[in-house]
């Protein structure tokens, strides 16, 4: 079974899982590895949350240099099976099975995420966040992608139970951008075109007292 093949069988399958319509492109692999970027001399640590049937993950190991390491955290069994297969042997490479909620994250340079957030609830989408953000070190970032314009659309498909929470979700995402974000990327070149932001760990601010 090919990749693609797979891939449209697990979405098929598990819409909500799943989350994406089509494996990513190379131009979307690109701007979301964009700061998988090795440091010469210094060990760097990444890690790509929701792979999938590994598109981004072949452009992060080709990116990471001799000395970093790549954590892959997938809870599609079947995705996961392919991983494992695919990077058995690869002493830079380590596979976590399950929700990255059920994982006790590392700290990571760079953090990598496929997962479809717009299918998750508020507090699910805020916990990810939070934890995603706190296992980045100082300088770290965090890139993910949302489809251009489906979210709207799709809120515009549905009831008004499932419209509310969707908005809920997105009040998460739009917070999060709103402190974290300091750059988002328009990539035309995927099915559909993609909004691909990054970013960085904010401070709490100082508080002085006498």
């Amino acid at each position: 079974m090919t990749e693609v093949t797979l891939f449209f069988q697990e979405f098929a399958r598990s819409r909500r899982e799943t989350g994406a319509i089509a494996p990513s492109s190379p131009a979307l692999a690109g701007a979301l590895t964009r700061f998988v970027i090795p440091s010469p001399g210094h060990a760097r640590a990444v890690l790509e949350v929701g792979p999938g049937t590994g598109a981004v993950t072949r452009r992060a190991r080709a990116a990471i240099g001799p000395l970093d390491t790549l954590d892959l955290v997938e809870a599609n069994p079947r995705f996961a099976e392919l991983l494992q297969q695919r990077y058995a042997g690869d002493g830079q490479v380590r596979l976590l099975t399950g929700l990255v909620q059920e994982h006790e994250l590392g700290s990571y340079d760079t953090i990598v995420c496929g997962l479809p957030f717009a299918n998750f609830d508020a507090a699910t989408v805020q916990d990810i966040f939070d934890r995603l953000l706190g296992a980045l070190r100082p300088g770290g970032t965090l890139s993910f992608f949302a489809y251009a314009g489906l979210p709207a659309l799709r809120r515009a498909l549905v009831g008004p139970e499932e419209r509310r929470r969707a908005l809920r979700t997105q009040a998460v995402i739009t917070r999060t951008l709103q402190r974290h974000r300091f750059r988002t990327e328009t990539v035309l070149g995927n099915l559909p075109p993609a909004h691909v932001h990054h970013l960085v760990p904010v401070r709490p601010a100082v508080t002085y007292t006498d």
